[in-house]
């Protein structure tokens, strides 16, 4: 399958997508690109930034007037990441990608919250417990900020998807506050030191979390959450069983 843009997932990284949940490419989008999508994303924080709102920002999205806007989108339909994910989901198709969620950890602000370990849209703090507001998988580039874990760093658990399926299949109650099980809560995670440029791609299911900023400059990320094109029927089956929207991977892989 040719693509333009970055080259296609490698056999080896597409055995690390089952086995983690996660796969890393470095330096990916550059040049207008990038500069564009960051100084959108700067000039919205220089004018319009709420501090009175920062806790809706953290829980939801910064720039929320940006979601759609086309230096956002193009992040994700214009440099080939697009056609990466396609390739994730073969056989299957991927629901366009309309809006963007920006999240931002400032520096040294205590007052932002800390997300605790978690999957998105179950049991989130800020819907009803009991809505399910979840997705395929998720694409994260790197805008700025410092590459180090103690800079606002995505921290996620490699593996966890596994871990977070039985949970879904065996413990968890739909309506119940708890996020992740304990064993998962306690863990510190790998952080994704990335620079701006670098792009994460991450199954639904994976942990993760998001800590304070200690250093000296905001950490920015442009998220892009991937819908199966059928999820809105498979989301309940798929916390249970990670492949059900992977088909070619779930036969390339019969035991995962």
């Amino acid at each position: 399958m040719p693509i333009s843009g970055p080259p296609e997932w490698s056999p080896t990284e597409l055995d690390r997508f089952v086995t983690d949940g996660i796969l890393i490419r470095r330096a990916v989008i550059s040049g207008p690109l990038l500069v564009r999508a960051a100084a959108l994303v700067d000039g919205w924080m220089s004018t319009a930034y709420d501090p009175a709102r920062l806790n809706a920002y953290t829980n939801r999205s910064f720039a929320p007037e940006l979601e759609d806007h086309p230096d956002l989108l193009a992040l994700y339909d214009g440099s080939g990441i697009s056609t990466l994910v396609h390739q994730l989901l073969h056989p299957a198709k991927c629901a366009p990608v309309s809006r963007a969620q920006i999240q931002i950890r400032l520096p040294y602000n205590a007052a932002q919250p800390v997300k605790a370990m978690h999957v998105d849209g179950v049991s989130c703090p800020h819907l009803d417990a009991s809505d399910l507001n979840t997705f395929t998988l998720i694409v994260g580039v790197v805008l700025s900020g410092g590459a180090t874990a103690d800079a606002g760093a995505l921290h996620y658990v490699p593996g966890g998807h596994r871990r977070m399926a039985s949970y879904f299949a065996d413990e968890w109650v739909r309506g119940q506050a708890a996020q992740t099980p304990p064993d998962l809560d306690a863990q510190d995670g790998t952080a994704f030191t990335g620079e701006p440029g670098d792009v994460v791609v991450m199954h639904h299911l994976v942990p993760h979390r998001v800590g304070l900023n200690i250093s000296a400059v905001p950490r920015v990320m442009a998220y892009f959450r991937v819908h199966h094109t059928e999820h809105e029927r498979l989301a309940l089956g798929a916390l249970s069983d990670p492949w059900l929207e992977f088909p070619a991977l779930a036969a390339a892989h019969p035991q995962t």
